[in-house]
């Protein structure tokens, strides 16, 4: 009774048919499955934070350390951070920043109940993308030497 009763629950009721379960690859997630602009954003949010936790803090935090112990060590880590890929790294922390202070700023918006329809988490999530972004190119052109 109870092998007629599990077979019965797999077949669709409509159809007859077992329902077909298929297994995700992960290349399945990024070449077949769009996720939504706010499920982005909000993967960004988490990376973001991951980050700078992980990687900011203490890159700034030594920064800071070997600045303040003498002149020549504050001369020596500013050409360090002169490099071109120093400024990359410094860019990819202040995006990081950015993004996580815009979103951070979103959630508290939809904590007030501000921005809850499924268009206006579309339209906030292409604002918090264009902000951050516009804010850390324009950030970029001062930190690159452009302006």
């Amino acid at each position: 009774m109870a092998d007629a009763l599990d077979k019965s629950m797999l077949r669709n009721p409509q159809s007859g048919a077992r329902p077909r379960f298929r297994n995700i690859h992960i290349t399945d997630i990024a070449l077949r499955y769009r996720l939504p602009l706010a499920a982005l954003v909000s993967i960004l949010h988490r990376i973001s934070g991951a980050l700078m936790f992980l990687v900011g803090l203490p890159f700034v935090l030594y920064l800071f350390q070997q600045s303040l112990t003498s002149e020549l060590s504050f001369e020596t880590w500013r050409a360090v951070v002169s490099n071109w890929f120093a400024k990359l790294v410094l860019l990819g922390l202040i995006w990081a920043y950015l993004h996580h202070f815009c979103a951070g700023v979103r959630h508290l918006l939809m904590d007030m109940d501000i921005g809850m329809t499924k268009a206006g988490g579309r339209t906030s999530a292409a604002i918090v993308l264009a902000v951050s972004l516009a804010l850390t190119l324009i950030i970029a052109s001062k930190l690159f030497g452009l302006f």
